[in-house]
């Protein structure tokens, strides 16, 4: 009996352990939000899940220190439907970021981004018109274009030096125009029409050397927006998929455990009861 509740003990100290990396992948997708990804709900289940499995880890540890069954019931259930939660946030983060990646561009080291190559819920929540104004001002905020510029030797860096350069998704669709528009290069976020010529892409026309509009209404910023989210969101699921596996087994040994505790505790006065027949009646004289 004392050797599975200090296995239940020790099982809700690592569950609780396991709420750490959760709760820090939460916190960083909403530092991603403040300061680069600029949408600000979606970090908010990961964290509530985070937190909460805190709370229920330390109630399981505090019944089994107490050998209170019904605490470890309540453990077990809860333990059940935070998994099943983290389960359906996984599953949601994979199937709102299945579509859409970067262009490659041929003599370019970064990609370019087409609001076309994403479909689906958050492909809709951003080009929608309330969501974008708020996230084109956060990435407006963040100074993000304008930490873009880069001397060498104390000279702005060259167009063939900006080509070669690995531009994140969002500094690529809302710091400069597509590739495809055929601007010419001035600096890093001054263009200029090439021989007056313009491509079709709508996103052409979009463009503007002012420095507080730049490509913020193109849809290639929200494609770089979306391939952002998506690279976030992977990172943050590949983690929590480990933790998962670790959870649902934890899970399963913690049930175990838990049963056996309940069947000794069934038996234990029956055994008690069985042994005091058995001995035989004393005679006294």
């Amino acid at each position: 009996m004392r050797t599975s509740n200090h296995l239940i003990g020790f099982l809700n100290f690592l569950t609780f352990l396991l709420s750490i990396p959760i709760l820090g992948g939460g916190i960083w997708l909403s530092s991603r939000a403040n300061n680069t990804d600029c949408l600000k709900f979606l970090q908010w289940p990961l964290i509530i899940i985070g937190v909460s499995i805190m709370v229920v880890s330390l109630a399981g540890f505090a019944g089994s220190c107490y050998r209170n069954n019904f605490l470890m019931y309540l453990y077990l259930w809860a333990m059940f439907f935070i998994i099943a939660a983290l389960l359906g946030f996984v599953i949601f983060a994979y199937a709102v970021t299945d579509r859409g990646s970067g262009r490659p561009v041929m003599n370019r080291a970064y990609q370019d981004y087409s609001l076309r190559d994403y479909s689906g819920w958050l492909a809709d929540r951003v080009d929608s018109e309330g969501y974008w104004s708020k996230i084109s001002s956060c990435i407006r905020d963040s100074r993000v274009c304008r930490r873009l510029g880069r001397n060498v030797g104390g000279v702005p860096e060259s167009a063939e030096m900006f080509y070669m350069r690995r531009l994140s998704s969002i500094q690529s669709g809302c710091c400069k125009p597509p590739t495809s528009c055929g601007f010419v290069y001035i600096n890093e976020t001054v263009w200029n029409p090439g021989g007056g010529l313009v491509g079709s892409d709508p996103d052409c026309v979009r463009w503007t050397n002012d420095q507080d509009q730049l490509c913020y209404g193109c849809d290639s910023c929200k494609a770089g927006v979306l391939a952002s989210l998506k690279k976030s969101w992977r990172k943050v699921s590949v983690i929590n998929i480990v933790i998962l596996i670790i959870l649902v087994i934890v899970y399963v040994v913690a049930c175990a455990a838990f049963r056996h505790n309940k069947r000794i505790d069934n038996d234990e006065p029956y055994g008690e009861t069985r042994m005091e027949k058995a001995q035989p009646s004393r005679i006294h004289f």
